[in-house]
């Protein structure tokens, strides 16, 4: 950030009296700007024993496989959002949503919030932001062409939850993928 968002001052990185890490802070008005993790927020869209994929047709990460999910919107709830990034990305509707996993992603200042939803029909077609959509069994999973390691993890768990018949409440953290250069 260069500039102030409430008086269009220059802004300097500096660790703010009473705070423990830098911020920027504008030299006119003294205004703070707080960086937050942004909330991802996604559905496993769940029918008759599959799951709807949808593959990407954007990036990151394009012609790849993934849950739908993005950034939850202003002005909406974390149900409200996955719901309609399900319909974005597979013009697909979701019925009532449970609160699944939650995963930190610190290295990207993101946390991914992801539900299992049962899908009204099996009526669907990508979306905007996917090149195709389809239903899958966990020995169907394109595993080696999933978009995102958080993802990867969710469906691994959610199978692994299948097979025991129940689903608790899942957290954990994903550590940044390994280069191998």
């Amino acid at each position: 950030m260069n500039f102030c968002s409430n008086c269009g001052a220059r802004v300097n990185r500096q660790i703010p009296e009473g705070d423990d890490r830098p911020r920027d802070v504008c030299l006119s008005c003294g205004q703070i700007h707080y960086e937050n993790p942004k909330l991802v927020v996604g559905v496993i869209p769940e029918w008759r024993g599959r799951i709807l994929l949808c593959r990407r047709a954007i990036a990151p990460r394009e012609g790849l496989w993934t849950l739908p999910a993005g950034y939850l919107e202003n002005g909406e709830t974390a149900a409200e959002g996955a719901r309609r990034e399900t319909w974005e990305e597979a013009r697909a509707r979701v019925d009532e949503l449970t609160p699944y996993a939650l995963f930190d992603l610190t290295f990207v200042n993101q946390l991914y919030l992801m539900y299992r939803g049962a899908l009204i029909s099996d009526d669907c077609q990508p979306g905007e932001e996917s090149l195709e959509v389809g239903f899958f069994s966990e020995a169907e999973i394109p595993w080696n062409a999933i978009a995102f390691k958080v993802i990867e993890e969710t469906l691994r768990r959610y199978f692994r939850d299948c097979k025991d018949g129940g689903f608790p409440f899942q957290t954990g953290r994903i550590h940044p993928p390994v280069r191998r250069d």
